[in-house]
């Protein structure tokens, strides 16, 4: 899900910039390097380096993954389940978005 739009109100303490490895990931979540790589597969979160040895994650990564176990745990979803859940939630999020700027009074009235 790389292409996500990321919320303007987490600032500096959330960020893009990649900073946490595989390892310190999978302690941040308490899950299993093999979740983590599922999860990657699916394009559930996308690392920055080659292999598993040189993945970096961003810190909105952690809570990607942490969205990711909650689908899993609530829904009884699989990763590919999570990742269509995840699609499908961010094009209702930009659907509404769309949706409250052509709501505004001028705004489309010539459709």
């Amino acid at each position: 899900m790389p292409d996500r739009k990321q919320p303007a109100a987490l600032g500096d303490l959330v960020t893009t910039k990649p900073e946490l490895t595989l390892a310190e990931l999978c302690q941040s979540c308490n899950l299993s390097k093999e979740l983590i790589t599922t999860y990657v597969e699916e394009g559930i979160v996308e690392p920055q380096g080659l292999d598993k040895t040189q993945w970096r994650f961003s810190r909105i990564a952690l809570i990607e993954v942490r969205r990711a176990c909650r689908l899993e745990r609530d829904l009884g979803l699989n990763a590919a389940g999570v990742a269509l859940a995840l699609r499908l939630m961010d094009e209702i999020e930009e659907l509404k978005r769309q949706l409250v700027h052509y709501e505004r009074p001028g705004i489309g009235d010539d459709l």
